[in-house]
């Protein structure tokens, strides 16, 4: 995959877990990275720390991606440092467990407004910036095929990010440019196994064949290569990546 060279990605949510390990492996593919944060600016720098200690190019910038203005003078302040942006990977999201019964207006605005709201805004922002034959990459869950209480909320907006994705790959493909979800299941990042109990991770680790969870570096290698040449012709897809969970 040596066509990443010089190539600048645009990582949301990239200061930690997922999307750090994401915007890692892009750098040592050759990529430049944008790496995106809303309110940890310390852990951003840090990843930027890291991939510049191994000669890679990473900069931070700032933005809430719910909000529409916030996004599109991130997309500029890349374009003007860089010169263009290649890919786009939309991490950034929150997950708020809860019944439905139990959910709030404001559980249910804050899943939507960050989780759609945000893909949405990305979307509209790079259908102008992001360079031919470029690549969009989506993070979605495999919850989307699983019906586990408490997710209803959750799962709803990935879900919408799914079909939002496939109908604007159609919109973008005279472009060159493709556009993917990929669908993690349980994966052992810090914020996943905050407050779960051995026996709850056990649980969780023997759904799927492989009797583990899954790695950020599992997610992040699939990610890599959908930005790659040599996926080009795939566009419009949701591919879990979850050891055969769903």
């Amino acid at each position: 995959m040596n066509d990443l060279n010089s190539k600048v990605a645009l990582v949301t949510g990239s200061s930690k877990g997922i999307g750090a390990e994401i915007a890692l492996q892009f750098a040592a593919k050759g990529a430049k990275l944008i790496i995106n944060y809303c309110g940890n600016q310390k852990a951003a720098n840090d990843v930027v720390k890291s991939i510049t200690e191994q000669g890679g190019k990473a900069i931070a910038l700032q933005a809430d991606v719910s909000q529409h203005e916030e996004v599109s003078r991130m997309f500029q302040l890349g374009i003007a440092h860089y010169g263009n942006i290649d890919i786009l990977v939309n991490n950034a999201g929150i997950m708020l467990n809860s019944l439905i019964v139990d959910s709030t207006e404001a559980i249910f605005d804050k899943q939507m407004n960050i989780n759609v709201k945000g893909v949405f805004n990305c979307f509209q922002a790079a259908a102008n910036i992001l360079s031919d034959n470029g690549s969009i990459i989506t993070i979605s869950s495999s919850v989307t095929r699983t019906i586990y209480p408490k997710y209803g909320i959750y799962s709803a907006t990935k879900a919408a990010v799914e079909q939002m994705s496939r109908v604007f790959g159609k919109e973008m493909g005279t472009g060159g440019i493709n556009v993917n979800c990929v669908l993690p299941g349980p994966t052992e990042t810090e914020l996943f196994l905050k407050g779960k109990s051995k026996e709850m991770i056990d649980k969780l680790a023997s759904n799927n064949a492989f009797n583990r969870l899954g790695k950020p570096e599992d997610i992040a290698q699939t990610v890599v290569f959908l930005a790659s040449q040599e996926a080009k012709w795939i566009s419009g897809q949701s591919i879990g990546i979850n050891g055969g969970m769903v």
